[in-house]
């Protein structure tokens, strides 16, 4: 029992319950915090002198993780003062560009569990962003909206994003635009490389056999003639 709650005295009765919310309520959203989705690095992945890198120096995927915190370190210095992560300016370009997606379409194409779709879509509301709207045609559901706000910050946004990715590929001159390329086809072989490790239950398309259960019942005595 919570040591905060207070006795309730023997003479007093129980007001009337409070009616439950509505299917379709929206969710309340929290304040936003800066780490309420996803938190920054916060130092390059600079190489220390005389450190043993051992096995990372060989690893395709460490090589992507440097690229990676470096990358993200200057998205937040091309966009300072927006406090906008990649995630959050992924999200918002998709609830720009799509009027009343779903949530789960959105944790479908940013890769998230509904979880950190929920936080994610509570982030950008807490911002006066993204609104949630009711479905006109289907009083159960809502969906995601921009607002006028969030246009407004999505223009600026996409400006200083738009350029932040044009200095990087002109510092990368002819190689730009293969290295896009081969990242593409990388994380596709990647990800056919995870389903092939899958069980067959797990993978899209198929759906998991439930286990039989044993019988409770007690097995039948034999006849007798």
């Amino acid at each position: 029992m919570d040591s905060s709650a207070r006795p309730r005295s023997p003479g007093r009765t129980r007001g009337p319950a409070s009616a439950p919310a509505p299917a379709h309520a929206h969710p309340p959203a929290p304040a936003p915090t800066s780490a309420s989705v996803h938190e920054a690095p916060e130092a390059p992945l600079v190489r220390v002198p005389g450190l043993d890198y051992g096995l990372l120096d060989d690893l395709l995927g460490y090589a992507l993780r440097r690229a990676q915190n470096a990358l993200y370190l200057d998205f937040h210095r091309a966009t300072a003062g927006a406090d906008v992560s990649p995630q959050r300016f992924a999200a918002l370009v998709l609830v720009g560009r799509n009027p009343g997606m779903r949530q789960g379409v959105l944790a479908e194409a940013m890769g998230l569990h509904r979880s950190g779709a929920l936080r994610l879509t509570d982030w950008l509301t807490g911002r006066g962003w993204v609104e949630r709207r009711d479905d006109p045609t289907d009083a159960r559901r809502w969906g995601l909206h921009i607002t006028s706000p969030g246009r407004r910050m999505l223009a600026t946004l996409e400006r200083q994003v738009q350029a932040h990715d044009q200095a990087l590929l002109a510092a990368l001159a002819k190689g730009g635009a293969p290295l896009k390329q081969a990242l593409e086809r990388l994380a596709e072989v990647a990800d056919l490389s995870r389903q092939a490790r899958l069980p067959t239950s797990g993978r899209s398309g198929t759906r998991p056999t439930r286990p039989t259960r044993p019988s409770s019942r007690p097995p039948r005595p034999p006849r007798t003639t």
